[in-house]
């Protein structure tokens, strides 16, 4: 499908007339029916705002997904049936007081997953996740609180952490926190410490982005 299928699609499935979007994205009317009959197309900033207002992608928007229809027979056996979902973007992950703080609104992305509710995206910071993980990747992450050994997870430790993507390692009593980057030290957590250490999620996939 094209952009101008896709942006009449879109808009039309959110119950917007072509002048409310014009109105919100400060055009006109007769600037959106181009994009929609495919005589022009809006810059890539206002393509971003055209997916907010939409609550899609820019990807999506720009025919960057492929749809279940398009999947190889492999690639339909690994995910079955399930519909590409918007998962929310965040920034950072912080605990404190008890409870786990999801920070900074990226927007969304799609992904396709069996329960979309229990995922979110998170924005990679640093580089001691390279060269496999890049300063600006999307990690998508199932949110769970228990990790097995050698998972890759977001792990926050300390109260007031931020959380940060690390192999996670149990060794004896202890558990290390792992980067990929030999540039960076090992964490190893052990004793009462441990009560410090917040599993978010395990990451179950990595994409560049941003």
């Amino acid at each position: 499908m094209s952009f101008s299928e896709l942006l009449r699609q879109c808009r039309k499935k959110q119950h917007i007339s072509q002048a409310e979007l014009a109105a919100k994205l400060g055009v006109t009317q007769q600037a959106v029916g181009k994009w929609e009959s495919g005589r022009s197309s809006p810059d890539p900033a206002t393509v971003a705002r055209i997916a907010e207002i939409l609550g899609t992608t820019a990807d999506y928007l720009l025919g960057l997904y492929r749809p279940l229809t398009h999947l190889s027979e492999p690639e339909n056996r690994f995910f079955g049936a399930y519909a590409e979902s918007l998962i929310p973007v965040i920034g950072t992950v912080k605990a404190g007081y008890g409870a786990l703080a999801f920070e900074e609104d990226y927007g969304q992305e799609y992904a396709r997953v069996k329960d979309p509710d229990n995922y979110f995206y998170l924005v990679v910071r640093g580089h001691s996740m390279e060269p496999r993980i890049q300063d600006g990747d999307l990690a998508l992450v199932h949110r769970q609180d228990t990790l097995e050994n050698g998972d890759l997870g977001v792990l926050i430790y300390g109260d007031e952490g931020e959380g940060t993507i690390k192999r996670y390692l149990q060794r004896g009593n202890s558990v290390v926190l792992q980067p990929f980057n030999p540039e960076y030290s090992e964490l190893v957590i052990k004793g009462e410490d441990l009560n410090q250490l917040h599993i978010a999620g395990r990451v179950v996939e990595t994409k560049a982005k941003w």
